[in-house]
């Protein structure tokens, strides 16, 4: 049976305090890519009226493709190709952005429920700066034995989208009805992720809760999915062979190297004919967040672990074997806290808060009993290690963890600063 690998979503509120929040799945600690996919999103059902829906100004893209599929909602798209396009559940809009393009993303006024998914698949070497392009195309709905699928990229059940990729892939909806059980030809080359949005879906034996993400690596020639709920359950299907390059992500650009994202600032900041402009968009473009202070570092697949045991959802060696004490480390994000295990025993802590995407570590502790190890410098390395995996920021109020970074330039590219708000923003969070 195929070992399936389960990808846990984080939170995160995109921009503005009436911002919408999105669960993340990639990128995260266990994977950067599934295929050429390098980034999923998932949100809703929102109810607009309450979240104030989506309002995306103007901003760039490089070295990517975005994938945008709906549920339910409509979004105005507009880019400076001069595509002017609506995102309709069921209608697949697909944008690339190579060498450079820019758009907005706005819920329109006919939307009262906001669902769906945003995802982005890199460009390859070879093509990574290609010219802008938009496609869009409306897959028929396949019926399945007990399931109905929309292909909209690749190929599935027979099923084949129009829409041109630059690497192989396969992006489809599948409906499945209640405990309904379905097993689709694959092709034995392709890594495939499961996002399961409502219901509860066994993966090749192994079953995915609402918003989780389950990961099966190549060499299965079929795939089998099992609705284990009541009522029917909706996932999307993505696939693709293996991406073997290193890409470096920031903000909204993909390239290879920390100068790619510079100079793609640069250029967006100074309003090049690179991006282009959006027309029809009434207010300004997004500026550009401030680069951190070091360099940006390629980020590629880690190597595949075993599981953590159950109930430990991030437990691993810590990262100095040769200290004495015989420790593990593990996440505990039910208490905003990084865990030292010695023998079993908690021996200490670095406690956190995320605000956005930034982690704010404000302290750290070594019992007594345990001090002269070395285990607040594991606890450290790994907690931080983690951040990097997960792509968020470090935040370190803490004076334990800001004295470790300052020794640790390897970090650098991901800390950002103690400001005034963030200790504002901590203080209001720990009451």
């Amino acid at each position: 049976m195929t070992d399936v690998d389960v990808l846990s979503p984080r939170d995160v509120p995109l921009g503005g305090p009436r911002a919408m929040t999105v669960r993340r799945t990639l990128p995260q600690r266990a994977r950067t890519l599934i295929g050429a996919w390098c980034f999923a999103d998932h949100y809703g059902p929102d109810d607009i009226a309450e979240t104030g829906g989506m309002e995306v100004a103007p901003h760039p893209h490089t070295g990517l493709q975005t994938v945008s599929w709906l549920f339910s909602g409509e979004i105005e798209h507009r880019d400076s190709l001069g595509s002017h396009a609506y995102v309709r559940p069921g209608e697949l809009n697909l944008m690339t952005g190579g060498h450079g393009i820019s758009h907005s993303e706005v819920s329109t006024p006919r939307t009262t429920i906001l669902h769906g998914v945003q995802l982005w698949v890199a460009l390859p070497e070879e093509h990574r700066h290609a010219e802008r392009n938009f496609q869009h195309h409306v897959p028929e709905p396949l019926r399945i034995d007990e399931a109905e699928i929309r292909v909209f990229l690749g190929s599935l059940a027979g099923q084949e989208s129009p829409v041109a990729t630059f690497t192989p892939l396969l992006g489809a909806e599948i409906v499945l009805e209640p405990r309904a059980t379905v097993t689709f030809a694959v092709d034995p080359g392709f890594e495939h992720g499961l996002l399961v949005d409502h219901g509860d879906v066994r993966m090749a034996g192994t079953l995915l809760r609402p918003a989780e993400l389950g990961y099966a690596q190549p060499g299965a020639t079929a795939l089998t999915l099992t609705n284990e709920s009541d009522g029917p359950a909706r996932t999307v299907l993505l696939g693709g062979t293996p991406f073997e390059e290193q890409i470096v992500m920031w903000w909204n650009f993909i390239g290879r190297s920390h100068e790619d994202i510079v100079r793609a600032r640069e250029d967006w900041t100074n309003a090049s004919d690179r991006f282009g402009a959006v027309e029809g968009y009434p207010g300004d473009r997004l500026p550009a967040p401030v680069l951190p202070n070091a360099v940006i570092t390629p980020r590629g697949n880690p190597p595949r672990r075993r599981p953590a045991p159950e109930g430990h959802p991030m437990t691993e060696s810590p990262a100095s074997p040769a200290s004495p004490a015989a420790a593990t480390v593990e996440r505990n994000d039910a208490r905003h806290r990084y865990e030292i295990l010695v023998d079993g025993k908690r021996a200490g802590l670095t406690a956190y808060r995320d605000r956005g995407e930034q982690r704010v570590f404000f302290h750290t502790e070594v019992d007594d009993a345990f001090a002269g190890q070395g285990l607040a410098a594991q606890l450290v390395q790994y907690a931080l290690t983690d951040v990097r995996d997960l792509g968020m920021r470090i935040v370190p109020v803490c004076p334990y963890v800001a004295k470790f970074l300052k020794k640790h330039d390897e970090f650098a590219d991901i800390t950002e600063p103690v400001t005034p708000e963030v200790l504002a923003w901590l203080d209001a969070e720990l009451g």
